[in-house]
């Protein structure tokens, strides 16, 4: 059937404050597509240090069928008809998960991350295992480390490019 496959495969920091930083311990991604659909890794892992990375090997899939997920298609559809910076991409977000023992503090976003969908149909190839930089959630043109993703969508982007030249 028409999906969309998004594989967080693993995280590692190219910036020292991160390493450094006591109040991050432990990290989960999320990936999200607009307002539209939220996924995050079942688990959060130790924070990798001395330039090593962490591994998710997380696989999630998003139908995109017409007959059960049709709000999801037409929303890729907006997405071709009424281009916007900001629709056309997956965000990851990395997110530091405190300790179990600091009740009292709450989750937050370290970086982002992104994946355009619209570049993924334009080069005509899928993102297959390729590290995309993240960005520093507090100044967003500071890469603070990398994160290797595989997003899989171009046969469902096609189709539904398709679809929008014929209405």
């Amino acid at each position: 059937s028409e999906k969309i496959r998004i594989e967080i495969i693993s995280l590692g920091f190219t910036e020292p404050q991160i390493a450094s930083d006591e109040t991050i311990q432990q990290l989960f991604v999320e990936c999200r597509l607009s307002n539209f659909l939220a996924e995050e890794t079942p688990l959060s892992l130790r924070k990798p240090t001395g330039g090593r990375r962490i591994h998710y090997n997380y696989s999630n899939v998003i139908y995109v069928d017409k007959a059960n997920n049709w709000a999801r298609r037409e929303y890729l559809k907006s997405m071709f008809l009424k281009p916007d910076l900001h629709t056309d991409s997956l965000q990851f977000t990395v997110v530091s998960d405190p300790p179990d023992d600091e009740e009292d503090l709450e989750c937050e976003d370290i970086g982002f991350a992104y994946v355009s969908l619209r570049k993924i149909l334009q080069e005509q190839r899928d993102i297959i295992e390729q590290d995309i930089d993240v960005f520093d959630s507090k100044d967003d043109s500071a890469v603070i480390g990398k994160l290797k993703v595989t997003v899989e969508a171009l046969h469902v982007l096609r189709s539904v490019y398709e679809e929008c030249e014929e209405d």
